[in-house]
C-alpha cells in the first residue's frame, strides 16, 4: 500500500513555511552564524526519543535548532569563498527532484529527468562554445567534475601507448606527467591522490596566477611520456585565466590531454564581454565546472564535459544484466560520472537555464563582474587600502597595508556581520579575498559592502609590519586561511 499524500501535506507545508521565513530574513539577518557546531550539537544530539515523533513537529524542531547555526550563504552580502545563491526556479524544481525521488543513473527507468538532464547538457555546450558532440556529467560538485575529466585524460593517454588500464591497472602503467599552474587550486592535487598518479608537475604562472606558455613548453619538454596539461579558467584570487588556447596547442604537440578546471570561470565563455579569456576553450579535451557557483543552483552539482565520449563510458560506464540500458539514447547517466545512484542533479540545471535563458544567462554573469568592478572601484578609494589583483572577472583581493592589519580588519568586518568576505593568502602576503557569486547581489549590497569594509579599516590603526621571519598567524576567528 504506497503513503497517502495527506502523509506527507503538513510536513511540507511546515517546510515551506520556514523556508520563505528564511528567504525573509536574508536582507536584514547577520551573514555569519551565531553559534557553532559545538555548541548546537548538543541541541541536535539530545537523547534519541523512544517513541515517534510527528513529522510537522520535526520540522519545526530543525528550522528552530538549526536557525542560529546557519550562514546566510544565499544573501546578497555574501561574498566568501565562491559560493553562489540559488535562483528561483533552480530551488523550486530542487524541491520536486525531491518529491519525485527518481535514480537518475538509467535513461530506461527515469526518462524524465535523463531527458531534462540531456537537454541542460546540450543547452551549455551552446552556451559556453563546447563541441557539440561532447558528453556531459552531473557530478556532486567541482572536486569530482575536475575528477572525471581528469580520469578519462588517463585513460586516453594509457590507451595512446597501448597500456591496457582496465585490465591491469595503473601498476607498471608508463608514468603520466602531469602538468598544472603554481596557482592551480588545491582540489587538482587532491584528485591527482584519488587518481593514483601522484604530485603534478608545477609551471610557472605569471604576476596574476596565468600560466606561461613558454614555462609550458620547457616542463613538457624535459618530461617526455604520457601527460596530461590541467589548466585554470578563473583563478581563486585574482579571478584570471590561463591562454586555454596557446597552451592546449603546445600541450596537443606532446599529445597530452587538456582538462579545463573552471570552477567558476568557465561561465565567461557564455558572454560576448568576457568570452576573450577564454579563447580556444574548445580546444581542450575535458572541462569541469561548479553549478551551484556562477549559475546559482543549490547543493549540488558540479558538472563534467568530455569531448570524447567513448572515453568517458569507458571509465566510468559498467553493465550488468539487471542495469536495463536505453540503446536509443546518447548513453546512460551512469556511464558518466563515478556513480550509479544519484539524485538528478541536472533538473535545477535545467530550469535555471530554462528561466534564464540565453539572454538572462548572459546579464548574470556580466552583472556579477560588473558587481566585482564597482566594489574595487569603491574600495580602493578607502585610505590605506590596496586592490591586489587585475580584476577581470568576478574575484577582488585586497591588502590593508601589512598582514596583521589585514587580519584584524576582517576580524572587525566578521564580527560586524554585515557583509561576509574570506581570509587567504596570496603572493606571500594575507589578503581579504571578495567572490561575487550570487545571482542577488545589487548596488545596495555593493554599497552596504563597501561602507562596511570602511568602518573595519577606520577602527584598525596601521602597525609596523612583523618581522620577516615572523610566520604570519593562520587562523580567523579559528578558520585556516586558504591557500
Amino acid at each position: 500500500m504506497s503513503a497517502r499524500p495527506e502523509a506527507y501535506r503538513e510536513a511540507l507545508e511546515r517546510a515551506g513555511t520556514h523556508a520563505m521565513e528564511w528567504l525573509a530574513s536574508l536582507p536584514s539577518r547577520p551573514v555569519g552564524p551565531r553559534a557553532d557546531a559545538t555548541n548546537l550539537a548538543n541541541a541536535f544530539g539530545a537523547e534519541l526519543p523512544e517513541h515517534r515523533t510527528d513529522p510537522a513537529e520535526v520540522i519545526d524542531e530543525l528550522a528552530a535548532m538549526a536557525d542560529p547555526g546557519l550562514m546566510a550563504m544565499s544573501s546578497g552580502r555574501f561574498f566568501g569563498w565562491v559560493i553562489g545563491g540559488t535562483l528561483p526556479a533552480a530551488m523550486a524544481a530542487d524541491w520536486l527532484v525531491s518529491a519525485w525521488d527518481q535514480n537518475a543513473g538509467m535513461r530506461f527507468a527515469t526518462p524524465a529527468v535523463a531527458a531534462a538532464e540531456e537537454a541542460a547538457g546540450g543547452w551549455l555546450l551552446d552556451l559556453l562554445g563546447l563541441p557539440p558532440q561532447s558528453d556531459v556529467g552531473f557530478t556532486t560538485g567541482a572536486t569530482m567534475a575536475n575528477f572525471v575529466g581528469l580520469a578519462a585524460g588517463r585513460q586516453h593517454v594509457l590507451d595512446t601507448v597501448g597500456w591496457d588500464f582496465a585490465g591491469q591497472g595503473l601498476t607498471g602503467a608508463p608514468r603520466i606527467s602531469v602538468f598544472v599552474g603554481q596557482e592551480r587550486h588545491e582540489v587538482i592535487d587532491l584528485v591527482l591522490r584519488y587518481l593514483g598518479l601522484g604530485a603534478p608537475i608545477a609551471v610557472a604562472v605569471d604576476t596574476q596566477g596565468r600560466m606561461r606558455s613558454d614555462a609550458l613548453v620547457q616542463a613538457m619538454g624535459q618530461s617526455p611520456g604520457p601527460a596530461l596539461v590541467c589548466l585554470q579558467a578563473g583563478n581563486l584570487h585574482s579571478g584570471s585565466f590561463d591562454p586555454v588556447g596557446q597552451l592546449a596547442a603546445i600541450a596537443h604537440e606532446h599529445n597530452a590531454w587538456v582538462h579545463v578546471d573552471g570552477a567558476f570561470g568557465l561561465w565567461a565563455a557564455a558572454s560576448g564581454l568576457y568570452r576573450h579569456h577564454v579563447a580556444g576553450l574548445a580546444d581542450a579535451d575535458s572541462w569541469a565546472t561548479d553549478a551551484h557557483k556562477t549559475l546559482n543552483v543549490p547543493y549540488d552539482c558540479g558538472i563534467a564535459i568530455v569531448s570524447k565520449p567513448e572515453i568517458m563510458r569507458a571509465t566510468f560506464g559498467v553493465h550488468s544484466s539487471y542495469l536495463v540500458s536505453d540503446e536509443q539514447g546518447p548513453g546512460d547517466p551512469l556511464e558518466k560520472v563515478p556513480e550509479l545512484s544519484r539524485r538528478a542533479r541536472g533538473v535545477p540545471v535545467w530550469a535555471a537555464l530554462r528561466s534564464l535563458g540565453r539572454s538572462g544567462l548572459v546579464d548574470l554573469v556580466e552583472g556579477m563582474a560588473a558587481s566585482a568592478r564597482r566594489l574595487a572601484d569603491g574600495l580602493a578609494l578607502i585610505p590605506g587600502v590596496e586592490v591586489v589583483n587585475d580584476v577581470v572577472f568576478t574575484q577582488v583581493c585586497l591588502s590593508f597595508g601589512d598582514d596583521e592589519r589585514t587580519r584584524r580588519v576582517a576580524e572587525r568586518l566578521l564580527d560586524a556581520g554585515q557583509v561576509w568576505m574570506s581570509v587567504s593568502r596570496w603572493r606571500g602576503r594575507a589578503v581579504l579575498r571578495i567572490s561575487v557569486s550570487n545571482w542577488s547581489t545589487d548596488d545596495d549590497d555593493v554599497a552596504l559592502a563597501i561602507a562596511s569594509v570602511r568602518r573595519a579599516a577606520g577602527a584598525v590603526p596601521a602597525v609596523a609590519s612583523p618581522p620577516a621571519n615572523e610566520p604570519l598567524k593562520e587562523a580567523v576567528l579559528g578558520r585556516p586561511l586558504e591557500q
